[in-house]
């Protein structure tokens, strides 16, 4: 029962390694340059960089109403 459980357990790993292997690469200095292009790219548009409107900001503060 051991020696056709290793079998099975080696198919997956060689299985695995086969779809490891044909995973399309890319040069990580080539990435850094799209990544860094992409950034330039969209930073108009980047609420961290350019702030975000009052009126828009989930995140404000509760106005309080009071009447007197």
């Amino acid at each position: 029962m051991s020696g056709s459980s290793s079998v099975v357990a080696m198919k997956k790993v060689v299985q695995q390694l086969r779809l490891e292997a044909s995973v399309s690469r890319v040069k990580v200095s080539q990435a850094a340059a799209d990544l860094k292009q992409f950034c330039l790219q969209n930073v108009h548009h980047d609420p961290l960089l350019t702030g975000v409107s009052s009126s828009t900001n989930p995140f404000r503060p509760p106005k309080v109403c009071s009447f007197l």
